[in-house]
């Protein structure tokens, strides 16, 4: 048991197959899980949307709540570990998990019957509440990458910066960050109110 929780790599595994124990108790049909039945596809869809989401947004409030208010706390000797070790494996997960949250969000979309995608990200009446949290959540990744990364790679010694660059780079990353993490309370309200509403 103690090797399941001894690497990332290794409990996920263990997620997964529980996952699959589980869809295999909660749906009597699990041959068509693996096929090409629509629903199925819509399932595994969401699902993968919701983990991917999960995984962003709670490296957003993450970062926006306990790395970067507690890096004034932490001695200089000591910071080098969040800045040469986490901060980019953070960032890493961070950005990736945007990508992957939109990419299965768009997917899904384009996966429902009729213009879905399209009435959504026009706002049609009945698509409002998922259109706006499209919207928002388009708006935070391309936060994430054209403002929040690219500063980040400054602050962080990714990339060849002065000092004063660095600096520089601090306000803008914090204040894009700080917006999404405001974007992120509304636009989870949006999709799940679509989603249940």
């Amino acid at each position: 048991m103690g090797a399941i929780f001894t690497s990332p790599r290794n409990t996920v595994i263990a997620g997964v197959v529980l996952l699959i124990i589980i869809i295999a108790v909660l749906h009597t049909t699990g041959v068509k899980m693996f096929g090409l039945d629509h629903n199925w596809s819509l399932l595994a869809m969401r699902w993968l949307h919701i983990v991917s989401g999960v995984m962003w947004i709670g490296l957003l409030w993450y970062l926006n709540f306990v790395q970067v208010p507690s890096m004034p706390s932490i001695p200089a000797e000591n910071r080098g570990a969040i800045t040469k070790v986490i901060a980019p494996n953070v960032l890493f997960y961070f950005r990736y998990g945007a990508l992957a949250t939109v990419i299965t969000g768009l997917l899904l979309a384009a996966m429902n019957p009729g213009n879905y995608l399209v009435n959504a990200l026009m706002l049609a009446p009945s698509h409002r509440g998922i259109g706006i949290g499209m919207w928002m959540a388009l708006i935070m990744a391309f936060n994430v990458w054209f403002i929040i990364w690219p500063n980040q790679k400054k602050i962080l010694g990714l990339v060849p910066a002065t000092d004063e660059q660095k600096a520089a780079a601090a306000k803008p990353a914090l204040y894009a960050s700080r917006f999404n993490t405001m974007f992120s309370i509304g636009m989870l309200y949006c999709m799940a109110v679509q989603s249940h509403g």
